[in-house]
């Protein structure tokens, strides 16, 4: 490398230095990455994260004790909220972290485990290994010691007790954490654990009751009693926990005490006897069991593979991490590692954070927006919160799809083709009853899911409203079409039948739209089936079209306007323009929505439907572009009634839904629309803000770069990619979804059969890259000194598609 730097010499020679190096480069680039500290965490804030298939946990050493806390996708209760599975301390006595010793706690990247290791002199050396098995739930703590150690283990639980949440009436935010029954007008009561000592190992677990709220009373709520059968009930005999037990661990009583401000009871194993090797391991299961038997039969299945071959598998589970890092990977300035350089920063968390969302590969669910599997105590967040380590804001069970979408985009370019499916799945599952609400309340065809999704499909209830007039109360309901409700009011206001009475989502329907997109996107990206998500995509497109014209119809007699458009009204452009007329990000997700469907081959979509969406394509209202403050500018909408939150729609046409690119002439009316939208609006580097993701896609390198930097810096936590909370909770995965998103359309952005390379790259940010895009193509690059060094596509015809952009 230091000659290339050094020497000027022809092109063909530079390829062939750089190519050797590369190859080394990407074999070493993430140990620098890796994540070292030297001294012990003063409590779970300063926790590390460790996951696997679908576990995260919280790993961090306080006071001479190894803790963990440990959560599992999937670990839903019976009101909803997202519950760990414990807590787990570990004393080694001697103990290698007291008095005069060394300490490291790394994090090693490639091969997706912990290592923690003590020293004291030349004679005393401790090493713990901590590793997630990928393909079987279960969490591994190996201890390796040059002398006898004695060890114990305890399972932590808070949940010994059956708990009413409070509400807000009791000067608490405690539900909250389950959302859905935020203002519920009676008890919310979450029950509690089972817990025993079972030959010689820790079993606990948590069995979802029969008599449960969710989605039961939701069903009631919502007036879907007769389509109940066909609503997926995703919490009825849900039970998850796990088995506690090691290589001559015993029981070895109970205990009790308090962590933080929560108090907890503890279930204690102890080694038999001292020795230098020690095997403890955590036994997962979650399942939709008839009965506990069951349920516990398949547990114990997975503790037996704990039993077996350990070696072969930590070999797989490190060879899949080494895999996964392969996939693809972006590296800014690899050949000064510097983690004080801003830009530096950036290149690491990118990868940093793309192991945490690697964490879920294998979930049931989707890695949630609000801290995913890795939230620790909520009072070290702030005062404000005197909750136990299960609370978190914005709720378990309800995934906010807004923030949701910026975890999974990311992932197409990533090629984490794998990880995306559990969002798709959300969508799968709650098909059934979002075509009821549409047959029950508005009569006709096509399906509505709300912005607050949940796998049964219905409104959460707190957005739904509950009757009378307490917190989040529904209030008037006026008939279905009756144009006093408009979506720009509040609660206990006048809400429309088969509308959910929280204003802010009431009309927000966008994102079953982008959903839809982001699916279609998958399948261009991979060749990948969907036939098993097409029925959600074209029930979400044609809802528009019914609804819209029906509503129209009400109105004055005809479905649509004269000059043959609908009228998309009363609608909301995000959550930010409400009562708002034929909004920019709907009309943008119509467009990509149904050109994609007529991009599909007749396996997907038939000859009629392609010329029912031909149809539909020119009722689409046309983007709202016109004169602002002297610029041509586009609008957020045609027209609205009020404003609130900090959302910029109007960019929507950009990204997600790639409706204009670099080198359109209305790539300036985007820019001009930036230029007029209010302050206030703008530059804010938290939670789901995507400017850089706007600025990148406008060509604007500046601002892109300082955006996503800024977006992609270290968090104020010991963990660099601990963001949050912003406006959501910590770590804030919609944070770092963005920034992914951000980065990468600074370097590869591809709308349509064009590869565009470095579209808002700074030319003096040296970078090697590896990347998806459309038809299975692979683009690796290297831009050094401001050259284009290494260019490959995989497959090679591929070439023929890129447009270099010009520095």
């Amino acid at each position: 490398m230091d000659f290339i730097k050094t020497c000027v010499i022809k092109l063909t020679l530079i390829l062939f230095i750089i190519s050797g190096c590369v190859a080394t480069q990407n074999e070493t680039y993430l140990n620098s990455y890796n994540i070292t500290w030297n001294t012990p965490s003063k409590n779970s804030s300063e926790s590390m994260p460790l996951v696997g298939g679908d576990i995260g946990c919280n790993v961090w050493v306080e006071d001479g004790d190894l803790l963990l806390y440990v959560q599992r996708s999937g670990s839903l209760s019976e009101n909803g909220e997202y519950l760990k599975m414990g807590r787990f301390r570990i004393q080694l006595n001697p103990n290698p972290f007291e008095g005069e010793s060394s300490f490291r706690q790394e994090l090693k990247l490639e091969d997706g485990y912990i290592e923690i290791e003590s020293k004291k002199g030349d004679k005393e050396s401790t090493i713990i290994k901590l590793w997630v098995d990928v393909f079987n739930p279960l969490v591994h703590v190996d201890v390796e010691s040059n002398q006898a150690t004695e060890v114990t283990v305890s399972y932590e639980s808070w949940r010994t007790e059956d708990h009413e949440l409070k509400t807000r009436a009791e000067g608490s935010r405690e539900r909250f954490t389950c959302f859905n029954l935020e203002g519920y007008p009676d008890k919310v009561i979450r029950v509690k654990d089972e817990i025993e000592h079972f030959n010689n190992g820790v079993l606990f677990y948590h069995r979802n009751p029969k008599d449960k709220l969710i989605p039961d009373f939701l069903i009631k709520q919502q007036g879907l009693e007769e389509y109940k059968d066909q609503i997926f009930d995703d919490i009825k005999d849900r039970t998850f926990g796990g088995y506690l037990f090691g290589e001559g661990l015993i029981p070895a009583g109970t205990g009790e005490g308090k962590y933080q401000i929560t108090p907890y009871k503890s279930w204690v194993l102890k080694s038999e006897k001292a020795k230098q090797h020690h095997r403890i391991s955590i036994a997962t299961h979650i399942e939709q069991a008839e009965t506990i038997d069951d349920w516990k039969a398949k547990l114990f299945e997975t503790a037996k593979m704990a039993q077996q071959e350990q070696k072969e598998a930590f070999e797989k589970t490190t060879s899949w991490w080494n895999q996964f890092w392969q996939r693809s990977h972006i590296i800014v300035h690899s050949e000064n590692p510097d983690p004080s350089n801003p830009v530096w920063q950036m290149g690491r968390n990118y990868q940093l954070f793309r192991y945490q969302l690697g964490g879920n590969i294998h979930g049931e669910y989707p890695t949630k927006f609000n801290g995913g599997n890795l939230i620790y105590d909520p009072i070290l967040i702030g005062d404000q919160y005197k909750y136990d380590p299960d609370w978190r804001q914005w709720g378990g069970a309800v995934h906010t799809a807004q923030n949701q979408r910026l975890l999974y985009w990311p992932m197409l370019k990533a090629g984490d083709f794998d990880a995306i499916i559990p969002q798709f799945e959300l969508y799968r599952k709650g098909l059934p009853a979002a075509k009821a609400r549409v047959e029950k309340h508005f009569g006709h065809n096509g399906a509505v899911f709300t912005e607050y999704m949940n796998a049964p499909g219905l409104v959460l209830g707190a957005g739904w409203g509950w009757e009378g007039n307490g917190h989040r109360a529904r209030g008037k309901e006026v008939p279905f079409g009756d144009e006093r409700a408009t979506g720009a009011t509040g609660y206990n206001d006048i809400v429309e039948a088969g509308v959910q009475a929280n204003q802010s989502c009431a009309y927000h329907w966008e994102s079953q739209l982008e959903h839809a997109y982001m699916i279609m996107e998958y399948h261009r990206f991979t060749g990948k089936d969907i036939a098993q998500y097409m029925p959600f995509i074209k029930e979400s497109v044609v809802f528009f079209d019914e609804h819209y014209q029906l509503r129209q119809k009400m109105r004055n007699g005809k479905p649509l306007e004269e000059n043959g458009k609908l009228v998309i009204y009363p609608s909301t452009s995000c959550e930010s323009y409400r009562g708002a007329t034929n909004p920019s990000d709907v009309l943008s997700g119509l467009n990509a929505c149904l050109k994609s469907l007529l991009e599909l081959d007749e396996k997907y979509v038939s000859a009629d439907e392609k010329e029912y969406y031909k149809g539909y394509l020119t009722r689409i209202p046309d983007y709202p572009i016109e004169e602002v403050e002297g610029l041509i500018a586009v609008k957020p909408a045609y027209s609205w009634l009020k404003e609130a939150n900090q959302e910029l729609p109007q960019f929507y046409p950009l990204f997600p839904f790639d409706q204009f690119k670099l080198g359109d002439d209305e790539i300036q009316y985007f820019k001009n629309a930036y230029k007029v939208a209010p302050d206030f609006r703008k530059g804010t580097i938290v939670s789901w803000h995507q400017d850089g993701i706007q600025f990148a896609r406008m060509g604007m390198a500046n601002e892109a770069a300082d955006y996503n930097t800024k977006k992609l810096q270290d968090s104020p936590r010991r963990y660099p990619t601990f963001w949050g909370p912003g406006h959501d909770w910590v770590p804030d995965h919609n944070w770092g979804g963005s920034g992914m998103i951000g980065l990468q359309e600074m370097l590869m952005q591809t709308i349509g059969d064009k590869i565009v390379l470095f579209p808002a790259w700074p030319k003096e940010w040296d970078v090697d890259f590896k990347l998806h895009a459309p038809q299975n193509t692979i683009v690796e690059a290297v831009l050094k000194d401001g050259e284009i060094v290494k260019l490959e596509l995989s497959p090679k015809e591929r070439e023929n598609d890129v447009v270099l952009s010009k520095f």
